[in-house]
């Protein structure tokens, strides 16, 4: 049973962000996809993400740090560490006490009985009669998949289909606050193995999109106008992940000012979104003689300097 911090590189007093990259780093490294003539890299995946698991679960993380569970996950020695009378019902309908699990999902511990008092477990005598559930069989290995999602798709949470290697399709929810590296588990969808199936593993990535680009939980888009938008101003059509909106252009607009379409951009974990980030970039026509004519006549193109603030 592997240390999960050992694992991951990382201190027994690591934030969840430190954990996080470690995760991260790793999971790159070690991809199925990027590793196909490695098995064991495919294995070492798998060991670094149980790990991962466990320790971004902080439930799981302090009953390791206190000794009650092992790196597998599994309920340690009942006599590994100090009891104290008395126990508590757990999750499930399980019951605990000196630091062990009986009953529904605990560990089995006839085994350890066995040994300390001869085999006494038929009942009768004094002896021990049954009533430890059996040793939880070993699942299948959890599968891993990569997950690509359209930019727009991601922003607006749209729904995934996802095709697991097993043939079935499942419709995906994905979750807001998503981005590229934001894994999704999918219990029970992994490889067979004699106590049930492993998990399935999806790590998403947010492809790239051609004018759109992401800048935290706001999308930025420079969107041209026309030298007559800028000077006149007006309203325009632009495009924004949900779907085109008029935006109202100021006169004398200069390029590289910035408007902002609030609520347009990606959804955050706390059910708000980001906004959308609109700078103005003035497009001038490469030959037109007018307007080549109207600036060499134009009494005011000698008027100021723009980059004095600049000291040049």
């Amino acid at each position: 049973m592997a240390d999960p911090y050992k694992t991951l590189g990382v201190a027994r007093d690591a934030t969840e962000a430190d954990i996080k990259k470690a995760y991260r780093k790793l999971a790159k490294e070690l991809h199925p996809d990027r590793n196909k003539d490695n098995p064991k890299a495919s294995e070492r995946f798998s060991t670094v993400t149980n790990a991962y698991d466990l320790l971004n679960d902080k439930d799981k993380r302090a009953r390791f740090d206190r000794g009650e569970i092992d790196g597998d996950g599994n309920p340690a020695s009942p006599f590994g560490f100090g009891g104290g009378g008395g126990g508590r019902p757990q999750p499930g309908g399980g019951f605990r006490s000196e630091g062990y699990e009986t009953g529904a999902g605990g560990a089995d511990m006839s085994d350890i009985f066995e040994g300390l008092f001869g085999g006494a477990q038929r009942g009768g005598g004094g002896g021990f009669s049954g009533g430890f559930g059996r040793r939880p069989q070993p699942k299948g290995e959890n599968a891993a998949y990569r997950l690509q999602v359209p930019f727009v798709e991601a922003a607006t949470l749209e729904p995934q289909r996802v095709t697991l290697a097993d043939g079935k399709t499942l419709d995906l929810k994905l979750p807001a606050g998503v981005e590229t590296g934001t894994q999704m588990k999918l219990a029970g969808k992994g490889e067979q193995g004699p106590g049930g199936a492993g998990d399935a593993i999806l790590t998403i990535e947010v492809q790239p999109h051609k004018f759109f680009t992401r800048d935290g939980d706001d999308v930025r888009l420079d969107l041209p106008i026309t030298l007559a938008e800028a000077v006149l101003g007006g309203s325009i059509k632009a495009p924004t992940v949900d779907k085109p909106v008029m935006l109202t252009i100021p006169k004398g607009t200069t390029s590289g000012k910035t408007l902002r379409l609030k609520g347009k951009g990606f959804h955050k974990k706390g059910g708000t979104r980001g906004d959308q980030l609109v700078t103005l970039m003035i497009d001038i026509p490469a030959s037109d003689a007018a307007l080549t004519a109207f600036v060499e006549s134009w009494d005011g193109r000698d008027a100021g300097n723009p980059r004095g603030a600049m000291g040049v």
